[in-house]
């Protein structure tokens, strides 16, 4: 695929005990999702974090697939299973640090632990220690910034990433796999900038998610992110983005994506 086919830099070579090279099987995470996600009225995809918390098999079966990422040499991987590997600890980490703390109305509302009383420790659970790759104990914020963003200059990379709120990119109801990512993520792109959420016009100016604010060096220039809006918008919106010169702001529904919000 396009620019993300280049190597994770050293973030995961470190000295460790010997794991496999090899991408655990991801049809029991394909599972858990098939049956704890769905698309809500509003399109945005839901979980069923209640029911996943009250079955013990379930919360057994994401225990064990997060294990098996974490005893893999990820770092030896092909550079799209790599990335597919990332997305799926992150995503699988945030459902169960969510699970963990459930019911919550936010996942805002869950602090980081061990990281002090600043302000970022504060606003979420982001810099928490949450798994352990090659010996290295790592963050949500590890594996998204220092690991996969770091080294997949792509923005598409936004949309595979769910923090298990309203206002992000869905949670896909099937495992990141290597061999159909690039598509894959055309897809989420699509579904996102498609969505009120990502994008709305309005008679002020275009109102965007926070997510081409927070990362905007990521998606380039003004003319560069138009650029990258029209080409994932649907035709009418796609005119609609080109007829509209402002950007009038920039919001995010930090709700949780759980069934009945």
């Amino acid at each position: 695929m396009r620019p993300l086919l280049v190597a994770f830099l050293s973030a995961f070579l470190l000295l460790s005990p010997p794991a496999r090279a090899q991408t655990p099987d991801p049809r029991g995470w394909d599972d858990l999702l098939a049956r704890r996600v769905s698309a809500g009225p509003d399109g945005v995809a839901r979980v069923d974090y209640a029911g996943w918390k009250a079955s013990a098999a379930d919360r057994a079966a994401l225990d064990a697939y997060i294990g098996a990422l974490e005893a893999t040499r990820i770092s030896a991987l092909p550079p799209n299973e790599q990335f597919a590997a990332g997305v799926n600890l992150y995503n699988a980490a945030t459902v169960r640090l969510v699970l963990q703390r459930y019911p919550v109305r936010s996942i805002r509302d869950i602090r980081s632990e061990g990281a002090g009383l600043s302000l970022k420790a504060l606003a979420g659970p982001w810099q928490t220690k949450v798994v352990t790759v090659e010996g290295r104990r790592l963050s949500l914020d590890d594996i998204e910034h220092g690991v996969v963003r770091a080294t997949f200059k792509d923005p598409r990379l936004h949309y595979a990433f769910n923090c298990a709120s309203i206002g992000c990119p869905d949670l896909k109801s099937r495992a990141w796999r290597a061999e159909t990512l690039d598509a894959d993520l055309d897809a989420a792109a699509r579904r996102y900038v498609n969505h009120p959420r990502g994008v709305t016009v309005t008679a002020r100016g275009l109102r965007l998610s926070s997510i081409y604010d927070w990362y905007a060096g990521d998606f380039g220039t003004p003319v560069q992110l138009r650029a990258h809006l029209m080409r994932y918008a649907a035709p009418e919106l796609a005119a609609q983005i080109r007829a509209t010169e402002r950007i009038a702001g920039y919001g995010y529904d930090w709700t949780l994506n759980a069934h009945g919000r």
